[in-house]
């Protein structure tokens, strides 16, 4: 049994109850991805709970393997900005979940031996997902209901046990762990103003790049928000303008020099030997640094 943690409150109490009831799963896989601060901050005080309750756990990250006219990158932040665009949740699809989530826990458990050994012998792996009884996941499940695998049987403890969110975060707190909010990736689509004006100023900083580094490519919506609605604009940059979030000096700066300065260190980067060839996390180290700079 490989159970998806999204280190949310679904599949938090989806592990903490299996537990409870002695079902402890063989493998709990989480997808490395630009979280929000108060997810990131949870994730290492439920991987010690896992551990301390025997829950084999394990954090596994896409990398791109094929970097021939790029600097290598890995998460999905990464990815947006050395292809100069957003999200695809930004444009109405999904592919950022099925590419930067799925395929790197799939791609895992494919070399993982006690998988090996079922498929060999003709089993199947059980992968548990943490849909609950609410609308909005019984919409998720109706999409997976029947899907049929050769490699995998799927499981949804949380419906099997009529469980909806309010239950998920009664278990998590009789496990004595704090309150799980939603995860997300800091720049995602369904980031509420609240969580915006939340984020840090580094969180608040890259989300401008992004969206300065998609701009020029932009043709159906606005920005990470899509388009404007009555209460925000479609530009989470606008949001943070309109809100002082950033200094209006500092949105100015990186919208005029951060997209520049990115494709120059992609064209040099791109002509150094790959073993040796600077990545896009190393841009982004300096890209902060500057900035951080500039305010202090």
């Amino acid at each position: 049994m490989v159970a998806a943690w999204g280190a949310g409150a679904n599949s938090t109490a989806m592990i903490v109850e299996l537990v409870r009831r002695g079902e402890v799963p063989d493998m709990v896989l989480l997808a490395a991805m630009p979280e929000q601060p108060h997810t990131r901050a949870l994730i290492p005080l439920f991987r010690d709970w896992m551990d301390a309750h025997g829950v084999p756990n394990a954090i596994v990250e896409y990398r791109v393997t094929h970097c021939k006219h790029w600097p290598p990158y890995n998460d999905l932040l990464e990815a947006c900005l050395t292809n100069g665009t957003l999200p695809s949740i930004a444009f109405g699809m999904h592919s950022c979940s099925a590419r930067h989530k799925i395929s790197p826990q799939d791609k895992w458990v494919k070399a993982w031996p006690p998988a090996q050994h079922a498929w060999a012998n003709g089993g199947k792996v059980v992968r548990l997902i943490g849909y609950d009884c609410s609308p909005r996941d019984g919409q998720r499940y109706a999409h997976r209901e029947g899907h049929v695998s050769e490699l995998y049987d799927y499981r949804y403890p949380l419906r099997e046990w009529g469980w909806d969110r309010d239950d998920c975060d009664r278990c998590i707190a009789e496990a004595g762990l704090p309150l799980f909010p939603k995860s997300s990736c800091f720049f995602c689509t369904g980031m509420q103003i609240s969580e915006v004006r939340a984020l840090p100023r580094e969180e608040l900083r890259l989300i401008v790049l992004m969206e300065a580094r998609a701009a020029p490519r932009l043709r159906t919506v606005e920005g990470l928000w899509r388009r404007s609605t009555r209460t925000r604009p479609g530009s989470m940059t606008a949001f943070i303008r309109q809100e002082g979030l950033l200094d209006p000096v500092e949105i100015d700066a990186i919208i005029a020099e951060a997209p520049a300065d990115l494709l120059d260190f992609q064209r040099v980067a791109a002509a150094i030997p790959l073993a040796e060839r600077p990545t896009m996390g190393d841009w982004l180290a300096r890209f902060n640094a500057g900035f951080d700079s500039l305010a202090a």
